[in-house]
């Protein structure tokens, strides 16, 4: 009886370590964490391009409306942020938030002046800067700064290659007109200038927004996913405009 004693316990503990690494194991976890990053990334890619195709024409005709949708977001994003089945999703929309309201209150009152859409655009920097430094709402916070990122490069192009006046003007004047002033920036565009300059930010974004994707973590793939659909909205205005 005590020489088999030992064999069972050393049985117990040999089936007591196996399923403590089976539970560690980190095949399922990451299994799904990965699915979780990539729809984090496309859900990333998607609310940065809302703002641009869907805020922008509800907010020239009913601005109000725009910046009292604000709350209503940040209600919604407590509510997912309230179960633990649906926190990721309210992490992400509460940093969208942010970029809701900065587009309802640049593109609804201020949109004739260029210089004031990147103090704009900041409006959620403090808060975004106090979440990282507490470890809170990293997904939306970094979403909210990669989207920022995007914007800054962005504008800066246009003040490098020149574009600020025809953006003026394409504000001031009536749907109708706004073709000639279209080609007239796209020339600008096409110039020796403009075109090393697009190429040079395009690869800032490109590096900045797949650098992060090498990391497995949400809060990387949200950065990441908001600055690489920067790339693909600002291509899409070029292509309108070359169509115009």
């Amino acid at each position: 009886m005590d020489k088999k004693l030992p064999v069972k316990n050393a049985g117990s503990l040999g089936i007591e370590e196996l399923e403590s690494t089976l539970s560690a194991s980190p095949s399922l976890p990451l299994l799904t964490l990965s699915r979780q990053t990539w729809l984090v990334l496309a859900a990333a890619v998607f609310l940065v391009s809302v703002p641009v195709f869907i805020e922008a024409p509800l907010v020239r005709s009913l601005p109000s409306l725009s910046l009292a949708m604000t709350g209503f977001w940040v209600w919604l994003s407590f509510r997912l942020m309230s179960r633990p089945a649906t926190y990721l999703w309210g992490d992400l929309l509460l940093g969208f938030s942010w970029s809701w309201l900065a587009g309802a209150i640049y593109w609804g009152w201020l949109r004739w002046e260029p210089l004031w859409h990147l103090p704009v655009e900041s409006i959620g920097l403090p808060f975004a800067c106090w979440c990282v430094a507490r470890n809170w709402c990293k997904v939306g916070s970094w979403f909210y700064l990669g989207s920022l990122f995007g914007t800054v490069l962005t504008d800066v192009y246009f003040y490098i290659v020149d574009l600020m006046p025809y953006w003026r003007q394409i504000m001031q004047v009536e749907p109708d007109k706004v073709s000639p002033i279209l080609q007239a920036a796209v020339t600008q565009v096409r110039t020796p200038w403009g075109q090393a300059w697009a190429v040079a930010l395009a690869l800032v974004l490109l590096t900045a927004g797949i650098v992060p994707l090498r990391n497995q973590q949400k809060h990387c793939f949200a950065f990441g996913g908001a600055v690489l659909s920067t790339i693909l909205v600002d291509s899409l205005f070029l292509l309108a405009a070359l169509v115009a």
